[in-house]
């Protein structure tokens, strides 16, 4: 079953479409060679340029074509998988407690950077509700809130189930956990403002020229494209869920996950302010997670899943996304659905995200679903790296980036994964 008569593009795209760059000259010799122009690899360029480097950033789409214009627009500072137990018990409790402390100066750091620069793009701290799908959801989420207000002053608290209502117009979930600091944006004009001050630093920004081959050559690497190679004195790869073969190395470590959207035609604005009062996120605690929110002129809802975790056809992934939302708000029954779109996210196999060097490329990714302000700051300390500054110094860095034997960028596993975590939801 397929959705009927809509667009398959992203909703955002309808306010910020997918600029049309003029066709850049590729120099011979560059100090910087990006891959990748999403939010990692923007913020590394601006980082870059305004300190005087020679920046080229490519592009194998349009610039933005990837998540960072196609996802649900959440600015999250928890972009872990794994909870703050956890964590502990792998990188001891100082390691841990500074891991959850830079997820909340990520989002700092956005909020900043969109007021400096004076990016227009609907970004709004509203919080983020985190609905519990089952009774002993709740019970996890608050042993988790107790611990993240003991050790890391996180400002979050719990929605007891007879108090949800003034977070989300549903009673599908038993309570949950309410984020202060997060907070929503329009990630495609968010994207469009990163670009246009990269742009005005003076970095090169190569679209539709795809990088096939990062090589050594002596000092320096040789960045070969099918316009021709660069030279660049260093390498940066911010290509996440889109790491393609150019380095393999990477690619083994990445997982590319597919994630969909559908938008609802416009609503009243009182029956969007009755089923997301604050218009912020929502997520929830199912293992096939779900996440919606208003858009920005307080008109639609946006829904998003990864019910299939593969790159399905997304107005097939939309019926899914559908059927949910309508499980959520009743009231939705006989909403049209006018956009379906989707895109790929950088998993790992250790639930993290990741920061490093690798014989002499720099890389970040493994954004977990939870990029848009881990991508940003993790590509300020990039560029930072490159310039020898310590502030470009993080608590992920050192550790190692595991992948799995025969992996090799093809997650063959996936189908099976969604078909039991489908199985585990219902069941409860």
């Amino acid at each position: 079953m397929r959705l009927e008569g809509v667009k398959l593009e992203p909703y955002w795209w309808e306010e910020a479409p997918r600029p049309q760059l003029p066709v850049a000259s590729l120099p011979k010799e560059i100090d910087v060679a990006i891959v990748g122009s999403g939010y990692t690899g923007l913020s590394a360029a601006l980082t870059l340029a305004r300190r005087g480097r020679s920046v080229i950033v490519f592009e194998a789409e349009d610039a933005g074509f990837g998540a960072s214009s196609r996802n649900g627009g959440g600015v999250g500072s928890a972009p872990y998988k794994l909870g703050f137990e956890k964590t502990v018990a792998l990188f001891g409790h100082d390691r841990a407690v500074a891991l959850w402390k830079e997820g909340v100066a990520s989002v700092d750091y956005m909020a900043d950077l969109v007021s400096r620069e004076q990016i227009a793009c609907h970004f709004v701290r509203s919080g983020r509700f985190v609905g519990a799908h089952r009774p002993r959801d709740y019970d996890t989420l608050a042993r988790e809130v107790e611990l993240l207000r003991r050790h890391t002053g996180y400002e979050v608290h719990m929605v007891p189930r007879s108090d949800q209502h003034a977070e989300i117009g549903s009673d599908l979930y038993y309570g949950g956990r309410f984020n202060v600091g997060d907070g929503v944006v329009h990630p495609a004009l968010f994207h469009q403002g990163l670009l246009e001050r990269v742009l005005n630093a003076g970095a090169i920004v190569a679209s539709r020229t795809p990088v096939t081959d990062v090589e050594r050559d002596g000092p320096v690497f040789r960045v070969s494209t099918p316009r021709g190679t660069v030279r660049a004195g260093d390498v940066i790869v911010g290509t996440n869920g889109y790491t393609g073969g150019a380095v393999p190395w990477l690619e083994r470590r990445f997982i590319p996950v597919g994630s969909q959207m559908i938008a609802t035609e416009p609503l009243a604005p009182e029956l969007v302010g009755k089923l997301l009062p604050r218009g912020n996120m929502v997520v929830d605690t199912k293992r096939t997670v779900h996440y919606y929110r208003a858009s920005p002129d307080g008109r639609r809802i946006l829904m998003g899943g990864r019910p299939l975790l593969r790159d399905a056809p997304w107005d097939v992934a939309g019926v899914e996304l559908r059927t949910f939302m309508v499980k959520v708000f009743p009231e939705l029954a006989g909403t049209r659905i006018t956009h379906a779109w989707g895109g790929r996210l950088g998993f790992t196999f250790d639930k993290l995200p990741h920061i490093g060097v690798r014989d002499g490329i720099h890389y970040a990714g493994g954004y977990l679903g939870s990029g848009v302000a881990m991508s940003v700051w993790l590509g300020r300390k990039l560029g930072l790296k490159v310039l020898g500054d310590p502030e470009g110094a993080s608590a992920l860095d050192g550790r190692e980036f595991p992948t799995m034997p025969f992996y090799r960028g093809k997650p063959w596993f996936l189908a099976a994964v969604a078909a039991y975590y489908r199985a585990r939801d219902a069941i409860g």
